[in-house]
C-alpha cells in the first residue's frame, strides 16, 4: 500500500512539473497570438491575461492596407526559394563529385570546407560588404542569395558526401555501362535514391533565410527590397511601439510554416530517419 501511494505521490509531482514546463512554453506563443488580435498598440497596454482586452482584427487589416508586407513576403519569398534551389542543386552535385570522383587536392578541398564552417559568419561581414559592393550586389536580392549560398555550401557538402558514400557504387557503375553519363547517372539514380537527406536540406536551406535579420540588414537599404524580418522591426524599434502589429504579422509569418510542417510530417520524419542504404 505504502509503495502504492509512493508511485502515485511521484506520478503526480512528475505531472505537475510536466504541465508547468509546458504553461512556461506555451504562455508567451499564447500571447503573441492574443497580442495580434488585442486593441490597442503599446505591450504595456496588453493584459497579461491572454484575450483579456477582446478581440479585433484591425492588426491585420492595418498590415495589408497600410504597410509594404505583401512585398517584404513577396521579397522573402523569393530569397527563401532562390536559396533552397541552389543549395539543393549546388550542394548535391558538388557532393557527387567529392564521393565518387578522384583528383588532386580533393581532401585539400574538403579540409578547407569543413574549416570555413569554425568562423562565425559576423566575422566576415565587412568582407562580404565590401564584395557585394564591387559586383554591385547591394541593396539587391539576388546578392542575398549570394550570401547565404556561399554560407550554405560547405557544409551541405559534407553532409549530402556523408550520405552519397553510402549509396552502393554499384548503382553508378550500371548506369555508366547502359550508357548514361556522370551527369545522366546524378540525375536519374543518385538524386531519387538519396532523396531523404535532400529533402531535409531542402526545408533547412529554406526555413533558415526566413526570418534571418542581421545579413538583410546589412546589405537591402531599399523600402521595396526589404524581406519580413526588417518589415515586422520596424513596428518595434525606438521611434515606434506598435507591438501588438509586430505580433500579427509574426503569427501571419508562422501560419505558411505550420501548415508546411503538417503536411510533410511524414516525410520530414522518413528523412530524418533514413541514414544508410545496404546492398
Amino acid at each position: 500500500m505504502k509503495a502504492k501511494l509512493k508511485i502515485n505521490i511521484n506520478t503526480m509531482i512528475v505531472l505537475v512539473f510536466l504541465t508547468l514546463s509546458a504553461c512556461g512554453v506555451l504562455y508567451p506563443l499564447v500571447y503573441v497570438v492574443s497580442a495580434a488580435f488585442s486593441p490597442g498598440n503599446s505591450i504595456a497596454s496588453l493584459n497579461i491575461v491572454p484575450f483579456g482586452d477582446g478581440v479585433t482584427i484591425k492588426h491585420f487589416q492595418h498590415l495589408f492596407k497600410n504597410t509594404n508586407y505583401l512585398i517584404w513576403f513577396r521579397n522573402t519569398l523569393i530569397v527563401a526559394m532562390s536559396t533552397c534551389i541552389c543549395t539543393v542543386f549546388i550542394s548535391s552535385l558538388t557532393a557527387y563529385i567529392f564521393s565518387r570522383f578522384r583528383f588532386t587536392f580533393k581532401k585539400t578541398m574538403m579540409t578547407a570546407m569543413l574549416i570555413l564552417q569554425i568562423f562565425p559568419s559576423f566575422v566576415g561581414m565587412v568582407a562580404i560588404y565590401v564584395l557585394l559592393l564591387r559586383i554591385g550586389g547591394l541593396d539587391t536580392l539576388w546578392g542575398l542569395v549570394l550570401v547565404y549560398l556561399a554560407g550554405n555550401i560547405p557544409y551541405n557538402t559534407w553532409l549530402v558526401k556523408s550520405y552519397l558514400d553510402t549509396i552502393p557504387r554499384s548503382l553508378d557503375e550500371a548506369a555508366i555501362i547502359d550508357g548514361a553519363s556522370y551527369f545522366t547517372t546524378y540525375l536519374r539514380i543518385i538524386v531519387p535514391v538519396a532523396r531523404p537527406i535532400l529533402t531535409f536540406l531542402a526545408i533547412a536551406s529554406f526555413t533558415a533565410p526566413w526570418m534571418d535579420f542581421i545579413f538583410p540588414k546589412l546589405i537591402l537599404r531599399s523600402a521595396n527590397k526589404q524581406t519580413l524580418a526588417l518589415g515586422l522591426f520596424s513596428f518595434v524599434t525606438d521611434r515606434k511601439n506598435e507591438f501588438t502589429t509586430f505580433a500579427a504579422g509574426s503569427l501571419l509569418v508562422a501560419i505558411p510554416f505550420i501548415i508546411f510542417f503538417i503536411a510533410s510530417q511524414n516525410l520530414l520524419i522518413s528523412s530524418l530517419g533514413a541514414s544508410t542504404i545496404k546492398e
